[in-house]
């Protein structure tokens, strides 16, 4: 059974550590990891192997593949992944919900800590060298604290679950929307439907993106939703950067339509030094880091090593994604 790995991913670069590969190859002797280091490599490679494992297969490898049965994305959001011919086909494919459900809800903890007690503000002044106590207690909407405040989440995968269990701990009122309302969230004090997309931005003060990339969730958030949301109230994204209307975002910051914004997630990707974006005193920007842990690549490779003992025993996969909606259903 031959398993082709291929972890690249924009400027990221990995290779299952030869000890690792070692011990798949004692526990499951059968199996034969062949590791690609070069994208030109991957045809050739996948063309008689069994499965696949990496951030993402291309299109133009999986057209040479003749007997793929598995495809292990090590991401949580496989959009890169759902062509056509991926969809129409009988390969299975895993990704890796549930590896960031602590990792980026404390990002977006942290981000609105950081928007509560404007530390971005702080930051500034600090670099500024200056003392203005004032200045950063009112900057913005002004100080506020979370307890208290309203937190809509959009996307109750195993990140927005979290997100909501956390916050409520911290005396947060927590809603979530998502595409079963009728599929309770502990944590939540209401789940809604899509329906309810526009009531929900009214009432809150948060607003937090943790949907996976489908047809649906492209610019779920624009000029409509924007001037649904409160003047007071911010936008936090962890999801992906089609989820935003950009234009209508910035035009939104400028007029103080709403308060801020805090992003992890783009369009393009890096961020273009034109973008706007860069210099809004009422913007967070991380470089999509929301998901890094340090030990993300450990945790990866036991996700991993589970599946693959399923799939050679034939047993039931871990977090199957149902293709045509393009996510793992809770």
């Amino acid at each position: 059974m031959k398993v082709v790995s291929f972890f690249h991913l924009k400027e990221v670069r990995w290779a299952i550590p030869e000890q690792e590969i070692a011990a798949i190859r004692a526990e499951l002797p059968q199996v034969e990891i062949c590791s690609v280091e070069d994208e030109a490599d991957l045809p050739a490679a996948i063309a008689d192997a069994d499965a696949f494992v990496g951030w993402i297969l291309p299109a133009r490898a999986f057209a040479h593949a003749k007997r793929l049965r598995w495809v292990h994305s090590a991401n949580a959001g496989v959009e890169a992944i759902l062509y056509p011919e991926m969809v129409e086909s009988d390969v299975v494919l895993t990704n890796g919900a549930g590896l960031h459900s602590v990792s980026i809800p404390e990002h977006v903890l942290g981000m609105m800590l950081a928007f509560s007690r404007n530390l971005h503000q702080a930051l500034r002044v600090q670099a500024r060298g200056q003392w203005d106590r004032f200045g950063v207690i009112v900057f913005g909407g002004g100080i506020r604290e979370l307890a208290g405040s309203n937190l809509a989440i959009f996307g109750a995968g195993a990140i927005g679950r979290s997100l909501a269990l956390l916050a409520a701990g911290l005396g947060m009122n927590v809603r979530v929307l998502r595409r079963r309302p009728d599929k309770p969230v502990p944590g939540a004090e209401a789940v809604v439907g899509p329906q309810d997309k526009l009531a929900l931005l009214s009432w809150a003060d948060f607003v937090v993106l943790a949907t996976p990339s489908t047809p649906e969730t492209v610019n779920l958030i624009d000029r409509e939703a924007l001037r649904a949301m409160k003047s007071s109230a911010y936008l936090i994204n962890v999801a992906r950067g089609d989820a935003i209307d950009d234009e209508a975002l910035v035009e939104a910051l400028r007029s103080g339509a709403i308060a801020g914004a805090g992003l992890d997630a783009f369009r393009e990707e890096p961020l273009p030094p034109s973008s706007p974006y860069w210099s809004m005193e009422n913007v967070i920007l991380t470089p999509h880091v929301s998901g890094y842990t340090s030990d993300y690549f450990g945790r990866t490779l036991e996700l991993f090593r589970d599946n693959l003992r399923r799939f050679v025993n034939s047993e039931p996969l871990r977090n199957v994604v149902n293709k045509r909606l393009g996510y793992v259903e809770e």
